[in-house]
């Protein structure tokens, strides 16, 4: 039986690995052969829960199709948050929470896809669907994905059912999920050494809205000035990646974890999308997003709805 290959989407995020090594393990103790990979670097705050619980990062692979013929993703599915060659391998199996976009395949294949705030979520539930029980550093690197993803449960995107499994994985991991989840949070938020490249790639999405093109990336700060106070690097790179990639618009924002407000660096043809969306006006091409954290719950869905009208 060949190797299948389990990843998550480029520029990955705490969900992203944990839940590629979180699903190959489960996938191994049922009998198959399995092995999590990743496209793109582990920043702060995920290895920071990788040195927690003693587990090593997936090995970075550039082109999957060399390594493997069948594949499973987690956490995306759309096909360019994924590996340059997805249309050269068999996709298997989708474990995702996010909308479903520019996704299809030739033949049937194993997806769920629930609307709850993070990956590990949906597979707590398998793990007991398939009767497996959970080791303690899975368990970790599980609610590191919840508490990353939710921002402490503090989300919108956060359900009942993070809220439990948050809880339930925290007590096997042996944690405090409050204390763990902050100083988890506050590991990624520290920004002072990050490169102007780093920053706008850290953590950043490509979306097809209507006829638009549309990059999204998002940071998480404890003072969204350490970021902001860089804005004419920052810019002079996101026009780069405009003309580049021909986007319409991109969209870069600093998340503050601790006042739960954002605010939106926003450039390229279509910013007024942006003012639209949320009754703002831009000015110095910033404006702040009261209470907007989620980028799947709070801006793709909106900015989605403006651009395609």
């Amino acid at each position: 039986m060949a190797k299948t290959l389990i990843f998550g989407h480029k520029n990955p995020d705490t969900d992203t690995i944990t839940s590629a090594i979180v699903y190959s393990y489960l996938k191994k103790q049922l009998g198959f052969d399995t092995e999590a990979v990743r496209l793109g670097s582990v920043n702060g705050e995920t290895q920071f829960a990788l040195d927690t619980f003693k587990v090593e990062a997936p090995r970075l692979v550039e082109k999957v199709s060399e390594h493997a013929s069948e594949v499973i993703l987690v956490d995306h599915n759309e096909r360019q948050q994924s590996a340059d060659d997805i249309d050269q391998v068999q996709v298997m199996e989708v474990i995702d929470h996010h909308r479903i976009a520019n996704f299809e395949t030739s033949h049937p294949l194993y997806y769920r896809a629930e609307p709850v705030g993070c990956t590990a979520t949906i597979l707590n539930k398998i793990f007991k669907e398939k009767n497996v029980a959970i080791p303690k550093e899975i368990a970790g690197l599980m609610v590191s994905a919840i508490v990353s993803d939710t921002l402490l449960l503090k989300s919108p995107t956060c359900t009942d059912e993070d809220v439990a499994a948050a809880r339930e994985l925290a007590e096997i991991a042996g944690v405090d999920l409050k204390a763990y989840g902050l100083e988890m949070l506050k590991a990624g938020a520290d920004m002072s050494s990050k490169t102007i490249a780093e920053l706008i790639s850290l953590d950043a999405k490509e979306f097809q809205m209507g006829e638009r093109k549309v990059e999204i990336a998002q940071v998480n700060a404890v003072d969204v000035n350490d970021v902001l106070n860089r804005q004419a690097e920052l810019e002079e790179a996101l026009n780069n990646i405009i003309s580049q990639k021909g986007l319409d618009l991109f969209v870069f924002v600093v998340t503050d974890i601790l006042n739960s407000d954002s605010v939106a660096l926003t450039l390229g043809k279509e910013t007024s999308a942006v003012e639209t969306a949320y009754g703002v006006k831009l000015e110095n091409n910033k404006a702040v997003l009261k209470g907007v954290v989620s980028r799947k719950k709070q801006i793709v869905p909106v900015l989605t709805e403006t651009l395609s009208k």
